[in-house]
């Protein structure tokens, strides 16, 4: 299980780096109101992601564990959604 979760990390280390290239490439200043917004949304939705795996690494109680999977699903799914 942790191998897939590693996995995971690295995907979002890659895709992290990617869209750093692209906020390089376009200063906040020249972009749009509704630009920034999105961007700002998504990394909150990316840092809820994150810490929401790291309580699924340590998350013993299968309920727990659970709802943890739930919310992950929810995030992936919005995250996907504004990209």
């Amino acid at each position: 299980m942790a191998r897939g979760w590693e996995s995971k990390a690295v995907e979002d280390q890659q895709q992290e780096a990617e869209r750093r290239a692209l906020e390089a490439s376009a200063p906040a200043f020249e972009q749009s109101p509704e630009v920034r917004a999105r961007r700002e949304r998504l990394e909150s939705l990316r840092l809820s992601r994150s810490h929401t795996l790291d309580q699924l690494e340590r998350a013993t109680n299968p309920a727990h564990r659970e709802m943890l999977r739930r919310t992950l699903t929810a995030l992936e799914a919005e995250i996907e959604a504004l990209n």
